[in-house]
């Protein structure tokens, strides 16, 4: 499949299938790569900018963090160390830090900085290898594996920062759910190149099952998220109604997943053995 940068470089790439069955990765992956995040729109990395797509942002994001941190809460203590591997800005990192022994990781030090100007509790690093091994009940990637290329690599650094029995739990765009179906090249969740990889759900699972020190224990949706990417769609596709197509098809995707639990957004929640 050929994909369009919407968002920044109006580049062409493609996504084709990896010897992991349902993962699929860009190509080609620029080699500076970096300059595909520098624009002001991309929220990840920026401040509030006051427009209306950041506005919505935030106002789903309300939600979805308290419901990320239910996870949390529903399966290990109060009190018990988390890392949020890239934190971006550090919205979930502050959301948690009364509740956890919180770490941010964060590379770009733009939104580091902007991290650690919103903590009062919660230490923001810049370098997972500084974190002591075993140390760890719990690691959240939200959004972010995507972007990982060194996949192996880090699922091995994750496995060693934790504790047995210590979770994983990765959030990822799921492009087999109805949304991504039906906006096809459109679909804001591909977002080459910056997402070098997508995963279907039969596609983690099976990234995971290779992997003898991980175990997959839950999956579960990110309802909100349909809304967001069906959003950024219809803006892609130039839509004068975006508003309220992406109202409509953001419930339909989540109505459809109801049956086949095909959401826009899966959360993985994987334990190490």
């Amino acid at each position: 499949m050929k994909i369009k940068d919407h968002f920044l470089s109006q580049e062409i790439f493609e996504i084709n299938e990896t010897e992991t069955k349902g993962v699929y990765k860009t190509s080609p992956i620029p080699p500076n790569i970096s300059t595909y995040y520098e624009s002001e729109n991309y929220i990840s990395h920026h401040q509030d900018s006051g427009s209306l797509k950041e506005k919505l942002y935030k106002f789903l994001q309300s939600f979805n963090l308290q419901y990320k941190k239910n996870i949390l809460i529903d399966r290990i203590q109060r009190g018990s160390k988390v890392l949020d591997y890239g934190c971006g800005a550090g919205e979930f990192v502050k959301y948690i830090e009364n509740d956890f022994e919180t770490i941010g990781f964060e590379p770009d030090a733009d939104a580091r900085k902007a991290a650690q100007n919103k903590l009062s509790k919660a230490k923001i690093v810049d370098d997972i290898r500084s974190i002591e091994n075993g140390t760890l009940d719990a690691i959240t990637l939200w959004h972010v594996f995507e972007h990982v290329e060194n996949q192996d690599e880090m699922l091995e650094i994750f496995n060693s920062k934790l504790k047995d029995k210590g979770l994983l739990i990765i959030a990822v765009p799921n492009p087999t759910s109805y949304d991504a179906k039906h906006y096809k090249e459109y679909w804001a969740a591909y977002d080459v190149p910056r997402h070098i990889y997508h995963f279907s759900k039969k596609g983690m699972e099976n990234l995971i099952s290779k992997k003898p020190n991980w175990k997959m224990r839950k999956i579960k949706p990110l309802v909100l998220d349909s809304y967001y990417i069906a959003m950024l769609s219809e803006k892609y596709k130039k839509s004068p109604l975006f508003w309220l197509k992406a109202t409509f098809y953001g419930t339909i995707s989540n109505i459809k997943a109801l049956f086949s639990n095909e959401f826009s957004s899966l959360i993985y929640i994987i334990e190490k053995k």
